[in-house]
């Protein structure tokens, strides 16, 4: 199979390189396409179909919903935006919660904070610390914390008041913060997605919260792909064992329904203000719906406990499979959220695991990543490394180019 070339679209913008297949249905963790073929779904939507497919309390919910109220305003009271922020506060330990519409503009949000944070304390010219690796969004803003230039190229000049340094590296945070006083904010995936699946150590998470804390900073963590139970418990840092000041969320909180939200701690709680920040569909009552449904059914079910289980199954079949293997560089990440680094580009895979009836994306060039929806079962996780360990043992046994 090839990838559809831009002609075949001539109406919609060529800002996506398509697959050449068009789904048309899904059950659980199966989609078909419109020629009638089936895939299991090792992308969940990158990350976002929690609950998988046809999920039968979730549609007939959303569809009570839409028979009552699809939007309104945030000019009146929102119950269901009440509902849903109380629930990620008690899941999370924090404060209160903004409602937005995806991740990017969680995370344009949690920068906006770092900011006034600053601006309120006689920063003039506040910065934010961000990383190697990162990817955060395609907005000015987001783009300029990101760190891949190929997504930056043509898009300059950048937004500036933004820090760069490697992850998992304390020594180069404290060498940064302190030849740069106007930083207010650390800012970082708990587990970089678009980056290759990268995890920041536990180590180094609890020593950001302790230069937080000793230089009054706020820690901003991006759970927009790593949260929402994906690794096993609610938030990725949740294994570290602490909390931070900001946490933008989106992807899998909605399970398909478009949402983000920014999470706030005490210290991040009180800095947004009537009128420093809004949004037209943000925190409208299907997408809450969405939320409250997806939270409750993710508890009701123990999809927590299923995402690490089934994500060992997953990673014991891979790393069973891929034994030996000297191109596989490295499998890595947490519960439904793994990455398989290899030692050539990947991308090939791509079609190829449409022709093995499997779907999966290739980030950073060499890195498989595999986000199923939280509702696989063991079964299917091992028919996953069924269907892409052949393809990978055949990509590295081909000269490395």
């Amino acid at each position: 199979m090839n990838a559809v070339p831009s002609s075949s679209e001539p109406h919609v913008m060529p800002t996506y390189g398509r697959l050449p297949i068009a789904l048309s249905h899904g059950q659980g963790c199966w989609v078909w396409d419109t020629q009638g073929r089936r895939f299991l779904d090792g992308l969940g939507g990158i990350a976002v179909n929690t609950l998988g497919h046809n999920h039968p309390r979730l549609v007939p919910a959303l569809q009570e919903q839409i028979s009552k109220l699809i939007h309104t305003s945030n000019y009146y009271l929102a119950p269901l935006q009440e509902k849903l922020a109380a629930k990620l506060c008690e899941i999370s330990g924090l404060a209160n919660v903004f409602f937005c519409n995806s991740g990017l503009e969680a995370n344009e949000a949690a920068l906006k904070i770092a900011r006034k944070f600053g601006h309120d304390r006689g920063n003039d010219n506040p910065a934010v610390l961000v990383f190697e690796g990162a990817f955060h969004g395609r907005s000015i803003a987001t783009l300029s914390a990101t760190a891949n230039p190929k997504i930056q190229a043509g898009f300059a000049p950048l937004v500036p008041g933004f820090v760069r340094v490697p992850l998992n590296d304390t020594a180069a945070v404290e060498a940064a913060l302190d030849a740069n006083p106007n930083i207010t904010a650390i800012f970082l995936e708990t587990i970089q997605g678009e980056g290759g699946i990268n995890p920041a150590r536990i180590e180094f998470l609890q020593a950001l919260r302790r230069i937080c804390d000793a230089r009054d900073l706020l820690l901003m963590l991006d759970e927009v792909q790593c949260g929402i139970g994906r690794t096993g418990k609610w938030f990725a840092h949740q294994w570290a064992g602490l909390k931070p000041d900001v946490m933008p969320l989106a992807k899998g909180l909605g399970s398909g329904v478009p949402i983000g939200a920014v999470v706030c701690g005490p210290r991040a709680a009180g800095v947004l203000k009537a009128g420093n920040h809004g949004t037209t569909f943000g925190g409208n009552p299907l997408a809450m719906r969405a939320g409250v449904e997806t939270l409750t059914i993710m508890e009701e079910d123990g999809l927590l406990a299923n995402a690490e289980a089934v994500g060992a199954t997953l990673r014991g079949a891979l790393a069973e499979g891929l034994a030996g293997e000297t191109g596989v560089v490295e499998i890595r990440g947490q519960g439904l959220m793994l990455g398989i680094e290899l030692d050539r580009p990947a991308g090939v895979l791509l079609t190829q695991s449409l022709d093995a009836g499997l779907l999966i994306s290739v980030t950073a060039d060499r890195v498989v990543r595999l986000l199923p929806p939280l509702i696989l079962t063991h079964d299917e996780a091992r028919e996953i490394a069924a269907r892409l360990v052949p393809l990978i043992k055949a990509l590295l046994a081909q000269p490395k180019p």
